[in-house]
């Protein structure tokens, strides 16, 4: 097995390798091209988009900056929206439903890094999936870590950093993020 799928299968990796060193630098300048463009440059917006993410549907606004790793391991399902300034670090994968709208300077981070400080000088890595289900609502400056699976309806509050899990129909929370009310369908 390579790095790149050992990366993507969540075993441990070595992101320094020639072919994901490549990978990395195709999707930092597809980025930059893409934040680069006049706002109303739609077609060309779009067409970046569909370079850059493993998967996009129909009604797909992504606002200036946008930042990621790889592009590959992100899938946008339909009528999605991410405000300014966010980054998304797809080692693995990070799913969004359909009908999900993401606040300013958000970030979604797959990447697991060793505690141990001589590990961690290895640049050995692993990555878990983050999963979003659909209808969710992410308010400003909310991080989502590793591993994390947030449920459908839900409203992730401004400022909430999502270790766990997030229940569908719920608003949730916080530092760590946690649920603090029931949303009735």
């Amino acid at each position: 097995m390579n790095e790149k799928e050992k990366m993507i299968n969540g075993e441990k990796y070595n992101p320094m390798v020639p072919e994901l060193e490549q990978a990395r630098i195709r999707a930092k300048e597809l980025c930059r091209q893409y934040n680069n463009l006049p706002q109303n440059a739609k077609d060309e917006k779009k067409n970046i988009l569909e370079k850059l993410l493993g998967k996009i549907e129909n009604t797909i606004i992504i606002e200036q900056n946008f930042f990621c790793d790889y592009g590959f391991n992100i899938e946008c399902g339909e009528n999605f929206y991410i405000n300014h300034n966010c980054v998304i670090l797809d080692c693995a994968k990070v799913k969004f439903g359909d009908n999900v709208f993401i606040g300013p300077n958000c970030g979604f981070y797959t990447a697991i890094h060793p505690l141990n400080a001589k590990e961690r000088l290895t640049f050995i890595e692993s990555a878990k999936p983050i999963t979003v289900g659909d209808n969710v609502w992410f308010g400003g400056n909310v991080v989502v870590l590793p591993g994390v699976t947030i449920g459908n309806n839900t409203v992730i509050g401004a400022g909430s950093v999502v270790t766990k899990d997030i229940p569908d129909n719920v608003v949730a929370v916080g530092n760590p993020c946690k649920v603090i009310k029931i949303i009735e369908q």
